[in-house]
């Protein structure tokens, strides 16, 4: 490892990444070199950049963090992608480890924890946020599907989800999974008294943060 690291950030609230580069700054082996709003801004960035540790959000407006994490990975392998996120949920530190990332972080625990945990990334090692990591280790674990305060999705509430998010009407959704319109809308209900979500906006969001539509993508 390098005597300085340098990181860059990518989160798309401009006071999100203004708190991280303080916390960052005051640390003489950290070096920020660079901040991205969007994925499509985080790939370019860490190509021109070759940061060694990106720090990462899920949540980004279109492209997901996961699909973003992807891509960095892919085009730069000595890039360690760090994911600092709301989600303290092991579905999604499963997304993005499978997406390549090597570190996983609530934002509730940046303050304490960022530094350790670009620290440890850089020297290529993987870090979780604890309370995560016990979960995912925890005997007899089992991956567990996505959801939110309301509950657990189902398989069918998920695949409701995806063709709902992919923009298919309640009644193609009935065609495609040989059910009535009703039970269609009976899905859709559930999965959003699950989640707390109302907007179709909010429903497309959520699929594409927990890797829903990347299939969808293509190579």
């Amino acid at each position: 490892m390098a005597d300085v690291i340098r990181v860059a950030l990518c989160d798309d609230h401009a006071v999100v990444r203004s708190g991280l580069r303080r916390i960052l700054a005051d640390e003489a082996d950290i070096e920020v070199v660079g901040e991205a709003g969007t994925a499509e801004e985080a790939v370019a960035l860490a190509g021109a950049t070759k940061p060694d540790v990106f720090v990462m959000d899920l949540g980004l407006p279109g492209t997901s963090g996961i699909a973003a994490t992807r891509e960095v990975v892919a085009a730069n392998p000595s890039t360690k992608v760090l994911v600092l996120t709301v989600h303290d949920d092991v579905a999604y530190l499963r997304k993005a480890f499978d997406a390549g990332a090597r570190g996983y972080l609530v934002k509730e625990a940046a303050d304490v924890e960022l530094i350790l945990a670009v620290r440890h990334v850089a020297t290529g090692q993987d870090y979780v946020h604890p309370a995560l990591g016990a979960a995912l280790l925890a005997p007899g674990a089992t991956a567990p599907r996505a959801g939110g305060p309301g509950g657990e999705l189902s398989e069918r509430e998920l695949e409701v989800l995806r063709l709902v998010a992919l923009g298919h009407t309640n009644a193609e959704i009935a065609a495609e999974l040989y059910v009535s319109v009703r039970t269609v809308e009976t899905h859709r209900a559930h999965l959003q008294q699950k989640l707390g979500i109302k907007t179709r906006a909010d429903l497309v969001r959520y699929a594409r943060e927990i890797g829903l539509l990347e299939e969808e993508a293509g190579p």
